[in-house]
C-alpha cells in the first residue's frame, strides 16, 4: 500500500468520538443486581439486604466489599444507589489523609445518600477514627482550637450507608471491619460467566461477536470482568483496523497474541517474571528486590500485579527464602527444571 492510499484510507475515518468511546466503562456497566452476571452468593444476600431496607423505610446496613481488583465492587455500590434511589458520592482512601477531609465530605451528605470509599485501607488513621463515630451514631466531632483550649463540637450527619472497597481487608483495623452490617469477598469468575459478560459486552458495544470468539476472550481474561472488556475492546480494534469486522475465534485469537496475552491469560510482565525465576536463577529460591530488578520492573508492581497470577495457576509459590518456580512453571516456558529443584516438590 502506498503512503498516499494509506492517508486516504485513513481520512476516511470518521474522527468523531462515538457514544461507547466516550463512556464506555459506564456503558458496561449492569444497572441493578438482576443484570449483574457473577457472585450468585453475593447478589442473593445484597439483594435480601437493600429489600428489607426499603420494606423498613431506612437506609441499609454500611457494606464491605473485598477481592482483587476488577471484579465489580465500585459496579455493586453504583448498583447499591441505584436500588435505592439514592445519590452517590465517590471517594478513596488515599484522598482522605486528614480528619477535616472527612468532615468536609460526611458534612454534604444527604439522607439515605451512598458514599463509596475505594481502597478504605488506604485512609489516614485520624479519618479512620472519625468515621467510626460516622458509622455508628451518624455523627462526628469537628475539634475547633489547639491545645487546653480546643474544643470538640458534635457536628450532626444524616443517615447514609457506606460502602467500602479494598483489595487488602487485613490492613482494614478491626473496630472498622466491626462496624460494616454486611461484609462480602468477591471471588474470581469462571469462564462460562466471563463469556456472559463478553458476549453482553459486545451487545452494548454493537460488536458482531462470534460466540466462539466470546470464550476465547474469556479463557484469556484471567478470571476478571474488567480485564476481559478490556480485552473485547482490543479484539474489536483488531477487528475493525486488520479484519472485516466480524469477530471470530480465529480473529480473536490473532488479535491477543498480537498484545502478548498467552492461551491462559499471561502477558509479557507475567511471562518475564516467569522466565526469569526459571532460566535467570534456576527455579529460585530468588528474592522480590533481585526478581524486580531482572525484570526491570518496580518490586511492587511484580508483588501485586505479577505474581498473585502466577501463584493462583500454580506456576510459581512464595516461601520464607524467596519466589521458586514449580514444575507446571517451567512447563508452560518449554524449560526443564534442575535436578536439584525437583527435590523442592518431593
Amino acid at each position: 500500500m502506498t503512503d498516499s492510499a494509506s492517508r486516504s484510507d485513513r481520512a476516511t475515518l470518521d474522527p468523531t468520538p462515538q457514544p461507547d468511546d466516550v463512556a464506555v466503562e459506564s456503558a458496561l456497566r449492569p444497572a441493578d443486581l438482576s443484570q449483574f452476571v457473577g457472585q450468585p452468593r453475593v447478589v442473593d444476600q445484597l439483594d435480601l439486604l437493600l429489600n428489607a431496607a426499603r420494606h423498613r423505610g431506612a437506609v441499609p446496613d454500611h457494606v464491605l466489599l473485598s477481592g482483587p481488583p476488577g471484579l465489580g465492587k465500585t459496579t455493586l455500590a453504583m448498583i447499591i444507589a441505584n436500588e435505592m434511589s439514592a445519590p452517590l458520592r465517590i471517594s478513596s482512601g488515599p484522598a482522605i489523609q486528614h480528619a477535616g477531609d472527612l468532615a468536609a465530605i460526611l458534612s454534604g451528605l444527604t439522607a439515605g445518600e451512598v458514599f463509596f470509599l475505594d481502597e478504605i485501607h488506604r485512609m489516614s488513621r485520624p479519618a479512620e477514627e472519625m468515621l467510626y463515630l460516622a458509622m455508628e451514631d451518624f455523627r462526628v466531632d469537628v475539634v475547633v482550637g489547639k491545645g487546653p483550649g480546643a474544643t470538640a463540637i458534635p457536628l450532626e450527619i444524616p443517615p447514609f450507608t457506606l460502602v467500602g472497597a479494598t483489595t487488602r481487608v487485613g490492613l482494614l483495623p478491626g473496630p472498622l471491619r466491626d462496624r460494616f452490617g454486611f461484609t462480602a469477598q468477591l471471588d474470581y469468575y469462571d469462564q462460562d460467566t466471563l463469556t456472559q459478560i463478553v458476549t453482553r459486552s459486545a451487545d452494548v458495544l454493537d460488536i458482531e461477536l462470534r460466540a466462539s470468539a466470546a470464550e476465547v476472550i474469556a479463557s484469556r481474561s484471567r478470571g476478571t470482568p474488567r480485564i476481559a472488556n478490556r480485552l473485547l475492546r482490543r479484539v474489536r480494534d483488531f477487528a475493525q483496523v486488520r479484519r472485516s469486522g466480524l469477530v471470530d475465534a480465529a480473529t480473536a485469537t490473532a488479535a491477543l497474541d498480537l498484545f502478548e496475552v498467552d492461551p491462559l491469560g499471561l502477558d509479557r510482565l507475567d511471562r518475564a517474571v516467569l522466565d526469569a525465576v526459571c532460566r535467570k536463577f534456576s527455579g529460585g529460591p530468588v528474592g522480590l528486590s533481585t526478581l524486580a530488578i531482572a525484570v526491570a520492573e518496580e518490586a511492587e508492581t511484580v508483588a501485586e500485579v505479577a505474581e498473585p497470577f502466577l501463584v493462583r495457576l500454580g506456576f510459581l509459590m512464595r516461601t520464607p527464602r524467596g519466589r521458586v518456580a514449580t514444575p507446571a512453571g517451567f512447563a508452560h516456558i518449554g524449560a526443564t527444571p534442575p535436578a536439584g529443584q525437583m527435590g523442592l516438590f518431593s
